[in-house]
């Protein structure tokens, strides 16, 4: 059964993975370099000390996939609005995982009194 939850610093290896793998076989993700255990630990560190969430789909011990949001724009205007991200592991795609992830997020950005949503 999946189930979906807060990610912790131990599932950081699991979230590089999926997140290379999108970098370097699709363009979901506009980079083209691999990135690095220490830069998912860095960017995890960033998502905590905001007050960011980030949860994964589990599901016997494997992180499937993974979802979080982040700031949409610098200007003041945007200031309630968040742009989101959904990863899912290639061999998960297609399962109903992203779907999965979003609720999670709707949930954080109420909580948080943010407006919008936007996925570009």
């Amino acid at each position: 059964m999946i189930r979906i939850r807060q990610a912790v610093e131990a599932d950081l290896p699991q979230i590089l993975d999926i997140y290379n793998e999108v970098i370097l076989h699709t363009t979901a993700v506009y980079d083209y370099e691999p990135h690095t255990l220490e830069m998912r630990k860095q960017w995890f560190a960033v998502k905590k000390e905001q007050g960011l969430p980030v949860f994964v789909a589990e599901e016997a011990d494997r992180v499937l996939g993974l979802s979080s949001f982040g700031p949409f724009r610098a200007w003041a205007a945007y200031q309630y609005s968040v742009e989101n991200s959904v990863y899912v592991a290639a061999d998960a795609r297609g399962k109903g995982i992203g779907k999965l992830l979003i609720p999670p997020l709707i949930e954080s950005a109420k909580t948080l009194k943010m407006h919008t949503i936007i996925a570009s």
